[in-house]
């Protein structure tokens, strides 16, 4: 009953967003706060239609979000087309790697000093709150391949890269809480989850998505096969370097990203950086060449990503209701701590501003980019996997319920003060871009 319930609740939802899509680009308002709403309405203290306890259906919550993550870093990474060479990258990188090390550890020492958890657990909770979220900040994000600004492409980079380079910490918790071998002075987890992993789902990516896009043009340009089904591409190039990371003990969720940008930098390269991919596609359809588009030399790689990207951003936005639906279930029947009063501003507000702060010293960007990338630090499904993630691999159920709720109760802020602002806010940096410009 409850999964047939599911379906209606789905399929009503897809249709009233719909219906409303073009009122709600006007209003300050985002897409996921009306599922979580959604969500809390169905649950326990709504309609009662949907029960979901995170901790006894953890394993169910991490492959839905596992999903939803690794769909959304291809898409991040094929929409980024700058070279990597490229400036531009300096900022991401930073933030995804020292900035999101230093919210780890300020939310751990919260963690420990004020909500009394063990060194581990508050390891743990860092962990899993330090990454911003890539699903949830889509109106934050690049437009597409041809935008280079300074801060969407931060905010895109950041996300694509943190959600993978959290997972060292992750383990780390868990190895404290002697739920993963670290090894004697924590050697094993130096040497395996941090100077292996990290580069090693990066490589792997790389290599596939390389390897596969350039199968697919020969295949095309030079034989005329191969043509169609560009989605079922962009599932099997995600599956596989995802698969293919997790077998080699590295972060999938890296891989994927770089697999993403890895076909990109393939169009990019053969089309070249001043031409823009949707407009290379457009003019050659214009001229009625119909499927020649998809093989011929000049077209094939930018209606190769193309074609990628707009199915993926598809599956981006269906795994976003499906989650976040979820989440406003999960919320209904979560305890949240009294504590969460005082940390989800204090993480929101301070430990984000300041973590973000000291990673833009020395960057180029102008003082409102800075404060638009200190405030967009949003925290989503990301979270809820890692968390799920921690559960599963034999967090205790007392510290589970602990860490769900402080949690979900980030996420929920985070959705709603995001969502309210991100519309106004999004609209002064592009007047006052335009007005520099």
């Amino acid at each position: 009953m409850q999964f047939t319930v599911s379906y209606i609740v789905v399929g009503a939802v897809f249709i009233i967003m719909a219906l409303s899509s073009s009122v709600l680009k006007r209003l300050p308002l985002s897409t996921s706060m009306l599922y979580l709403a959604a969500g809390v309405l169905i649950g326990p203290h709504g309609l009662n239609l949907i029960h979901f306890d995170p901790i006894t259906q953890a394993a169910i919550v991490e492959r839905i979000t596992e999903v939803a993550v690794i769909v959304s870093l291809f898409t991040a990474g094929l929409k980024l087309r700058v070279p990597l060479r490229d400036s531009l990258w300096r900022l991401p990188i930073v933030l995804a790697s020292w900035s999101m090390a230093l919210t780890v550890g300020l939310v751990a020492l919260v963690g420990v000093v004020a909500l009394e958890l063990p060194l581990g657990a508050a390891i743990l909770l860092g962990a899993v709150l330090a990454p911003t979220d890539p699903v949830l900040a889509s109106d934050v994000q690049v437009t597409g391949p041809r935008d280079q600004d300074r801060l969407r492409f931060t905010l895109t980079g950041e996300a694509g890269l943190n959600d993978g380079t959290a997972f060292p910490f992750v383990m780390l918790g868990l190895g404290l809480l002697g739920l993963h071998e670290t090894g004697e002075g924590g050697w094993r987890w130096l040497a395996v989850d941090v100077l292996w992993a990290i580069p090693g789902g990066l490589l792997v990516g790389a290599l596939l998505g390389t390897a596969t896009g350039r199968l697919i043009l020969f295949l095309r340009r030079e034989h005329r096969e191969a043509v169609g089904l560009d989605d079922f591409l962009a599932l099997g190039l995600i599956a596989l370097s995802y698969g293919a990371a997790l077998l080699l003990n590295t972060y999938g969720f890296l891989a994927v990203f770089a697999a993403g940008l890895a076909l990109r930098k393939i169009e990019a390269s053969a089309v070249g950086q001043e031409k823009a991919p949707d407009e290379v596609v457009a003019a050659a359809a214009a001229e009625g060449r119909g499927e020649e588009v998809a093989t011929h030399p000049e077209t094939a790689p930018a209606y190769m990503t193309q074609a990628v990207l707009g199915f993926t951003e598809q599956l981006e936005r269906i795994g976003e209701v499906v989650v976040m639906l979820l989440v406003g279930v999960m919320i209904s029947v979560t305890a949240i701590p009294g504590d969460a009063l005082w940390f989800v501003p204090l993480l929101l507000l301070v430990i984000r501003p300041v973590s973000a702060a000291m990673g833009m010293i020395g960057s180029t960007a102008t003082r409102l980019q800075r404060v638009f990338i200190a405030w967009f630090g949003i925290r989503g499904i990301g979270s809820i996997y890692y968390l799920m993630y921690a559960t599963v691999h034999g967090v205790s159920e007392e510290t589970a319920r602990v860490l769900t709720g402080v949690t979900l109760a980030v996420i929920a802020t985070s959705v709603v003060v995001h969502g309210v602002s991100v519309t106004p806010l999004m609209r002064r940096y592009s007047d006052a871009t335009t007005s520099t410009g």
